[in-house]
């Protein structure tokens, strides 16, 4: 489990193992972070999630040794 950018600042740690029962979705690890970390919960519903660096949706299975890792939405730039 891999936390960035605001995530990582308010978890306190960049990442940590997660461990979920056989066969569960990613929204199960959305959960299981909620409730491990309430500081980050509210911002839990906007992040993207990437298994082993690819982007996917809540409903992705999890399998032993995947990277998860929780995106928050990046804002900045320029129009120049």
């Amino acid at each position: 489990m891999l936390y960035f950018a605001v995530l990582r600042e308010r978890a306190r740690r960049d990442g940590e193992p997660l461990e979920l029962p056989s066969g569960a979705l990613v929204m199960q690890a959305r959960a299981a972070v909620a409730a491990r970390h309430p500081e980050i919960a509210a911002l839990l519903p906007r992040v993207q999630t990437a298994v082993n660096r690819t982007v996917v949706g809540d409903d992705h299975p999890l399998h032993d040794g995947d990277e998860l890792a929780f995106l928050p939405p990046v804002a900045g730039g320029s129009s120049r």
